[in-house]
C-alpha cells in the first residue's frame, strides 16, 4: 500500500463510495432483521435533515444571505451543538446521545448492543448520502464551469493555491512556535490544518451569488481544486512526520505525479470522448437516457480519483468539466439540477450537524486555552486566504478581495485535519479544539463576506460609472 495508514483514513472519510454497494448498508453486522429499524433511523433524519435545510435556506434568503448558510446552520441546530437529532460516532456521540436513536430504542425496546449497531449503521447511511451530496455538487460545479476559461487562468489559479498554501501554514506553524510554545509537529500539523479550502461550500456559495462563472469564481474554483490536491500533499507530510518522525518521500512524490496525470488526462479526454458520449445518448431510447451515462461518467471519474488516491470529488469536478464541453451540456445541466437538490442539502446539513459548539464555553478549562490559541488561528486563516488575491497579476479589473475571501472556508476538509491529528495523538485538547473553532468561523463566515466583497466591487463599479458621465 503506497499511502499511510491516516492518508488511507482521510481518503475513506471523504470518499466512502465504496461503501454504497455492499449489502450490509441497511443491516447491523451480524443482525439482518434489524435493518427495518436502521431504515426507519434513516428516513426520520432525512426528515429532520431536509427540514432543516428548507428552513434554514430560506431564513437565509429573506435577510439577503447565501441560503448555503442557512442549510449550515440549520444543521448545527438539529446536530450535536443544540437538538442532538443528527449526530454521528466519528464526532464521538453515542447511539444514547442521538434523539432519534432514543425514539427508535423506546418503539421497538431495543437492547443497548442492538441500539448501539442500529445507530452505527444509520448514520454510515447518512454519511455516505452526504458524501454522494458532494460528488454531485461537483459534478454539477463542473457542468457550469467553463474548460476554456478555466484554463485561461489555470496559471492564476495555481498561484493563488500556492499562496494560499504556503502563507498560512508558515505563519501559522511559526506563530504557534513562537508564540505558545508548541512542540514541533503539533504546531506543523495545526499550520496545515490551516492550508485546506472546502471546494464545496465556495462553489455552492459563487453559484448562488451569481459569480460562478465570472472571472473571480473561475480563479477560486481552479485555486480551490489545486488547494484540495496541495492539502492532501502536505496531509501524507504531516501525518508521516507525526506517526515515524520522517516524511515518506515516494508517498508525496506519487500523489503529486497522479495529481498531475489525473487532471491532465481529465482534460485530454474530453477532446475525443464529447462525441462519443452525445452518439450513445442519442441511441438510447428509454428514460435517462442522457442523464444516467453522465452519472455513470461521473460516478467512474469520482471511483478513478478515489482509487489512486486523491479525492472522488476532484473526479466528479473533472466529468463535469469534461462533459461541459459537449452540445447536451444545458440539457444535461437541466437534469442534473433536480437529483443535486435531493442530495446536496444533506452534505450542507451534516457538515453543520457535526459541528460542536461546547468548544466555545470558556467555562471549560481545558477550552481556555483553546479559545486564546484560536483567535491567532483565526486571524491567521482569514489573512493567509484574503492575501492570494493580491497574487493574481496580469488580471486587469478583477476582484482580489473577492478571490481571498472565497479561499477563507476550511469546512469539512479542517474538521478531518483535525481528526488526524487527535486520533494519531498529535494533537492536544487545547490545540485540537482552536483548530475547530477555527474551522467553525471560517465556515460561517466566508458567505456573508464573500457577498460583501462582490457587492462592494459592484458599487464601486456603479460609482466609476456615474463619475465617468459626469465627467
Amino acid at each position: 500500500m503506497i499511502c499511510s495508514e491516516p492518508i488511507v483514513n482521510v481518503m475513506n472519510f471523504f470518499t466512502p463510495l465504496t461503501s454504497i454497494f455492499p449489502p450490509l448498508l441497511l443491516t447491523t453486522e451480524n443482525n439482518a432483521e434489524n435493518a427495518p429499524i436502521v431504515l426507519t433511523g434513516v428516513l426520520l433524519s432525512l426528515v429532520v435533515i431536509y427540514l432543516a435545510s428548507k428552513i434554514g435556506g430560506e431564513l437565509s434568503r429573506i435577510i439577503d444571505l447565501p441560503p448555503v448558510l442557512g442549510e449550515l446552520v440549520g444543521g448545527v441546530l438539529v446536530g450535536a451543538s443544540v437538538l442532538h437529532l443528527v449526530v454521528f460516532p466519528e464526532s464521538g456521540a453515542t447511539a444514547g446521545d442521538s434523539v432519534i436513536m432514543t425514539v427508535l430504542q423506546t418503539i421497538n425496546n431495543l437492547t443497548p448492543d442492538a441500539a448501539t449497531a442500529i445507530f452505527n449503521s444509520q448514520s454510515e447511511a447518512v454519511s455516505i448520502l452526504a458524501e454522494l451530496g458532494v460528488i454531485i455538487l461537483l459534478f454539477e460545479i463542473g457542468l457550469e464551469s467553463d474548460l476554456k476559461e478555466l484554463q485561461k487562468v489555470g496559471y492564476q489559479a495555481t498561484i493563488v493555491a500556492c499562496v494560499g498554501v504556503a502563507v498560512p501554514f508558515a505563519a501559522g506553524t511559526a506563530g504557534l512556535i513562537l508564540l505558545f510554545h508548541a512542540p514541533v509537529i503539533p504546531a506543523i500539523f495545526a499550520g496545515a490544518a490551516l492550508t485546506a479550502t472546502s471546494i464545496g461550500i465556495t462553489s455552492k456559495v459563487l453559484s448562488e451569488l451569481g459569480h460562478l462563472k465570472s472571472k473571480e469564481g473561475q480563479i477560486i474554483v481552479g485555486a480551490a481544486v489545486i488547494d484540495d490536491i496541495l492539502g492532501i500533499i502536505v496531509l501524507a507530510v504531516v501525518a508521516s512526520l507525526a506517526k515515524t518522525g520522517e516524511v515518506d518521500i515516494f508517498n508525496v512524490i506519487y500523489l503529486i505525479v497522479s495529481a498531475t496525470v489525473f487532471l491532465i488526462g481529465s482534460i485530454l479526454l474530453g477532446k475525443f470522448f464529447n462525441h462519443t458520449f452525445v452518439a450513445i445518448a442519442n441511441k438510447l431510447q428509454t428514460r435517462g437516457n442522457l442523464v444516467i451515462p453522465a452519472f455513470i461518467f461521473a460516478f467512474f471519474m469520482a471511483f478513478l480519483g478515489n482509487a489512486i488516491h486523491l479525492e472522488a470529488i476532484l473526479g466528479a469536478f473533472a466529468a463535469g468539466l469534461v462533459l461541459d464541453e459537449t452540445d447536451k451540456r444545458k440539457e444535461l445541466d437541466e437534469q442534473v439540477k433536480p437529483i443535486a437538490d435531493i442530495l446536496v442539502p444533506v452534505f450542507f446539513v451534516t457538515v453543520g450537524a457535526k459541528v460542536d459548539l461546547s468548544v466555545l464555553n470558556p467555562v471549560v478549562p481545558e477550552n481556555q486555552q483553546g479559545l486564546i490559541i484560536s483567535l491567532f488561528l483565526i486571524v491567521v486563516a482569514i489573512i493567509g486566504k484574503v492575501v492570494t488575491g493580491w497574487s493574481i497579476f496580469g488580471q486587469p479589473g478583477v476582484n482580489r478581495l473577492a478571490v481571498g475571501v472565497g479561499m477563507i472556508p476550511r469546512g469539512e476538509v479542517g474538521l478531518v485535519f483535525a481528526g488526524i491529528g487527535a486520533a494519531s495523538g498529535t494533537l492536544d485538547k487545547p490545540l485540537q479544539a482552536a483548530i475547530v473553532i477555527m474551522v467553525i468561523l471560517t465556515t460561517f463566515l466566508a458567505p456573508p463576506l464573500l457577498r460583501l466583497a462582490f457587492k462592494k466591487s459592484v458599487d464601486a463599479s456603479e460609482s466609476l460609472e456615474k463619475a465617468d458621465l459626469i465627467g
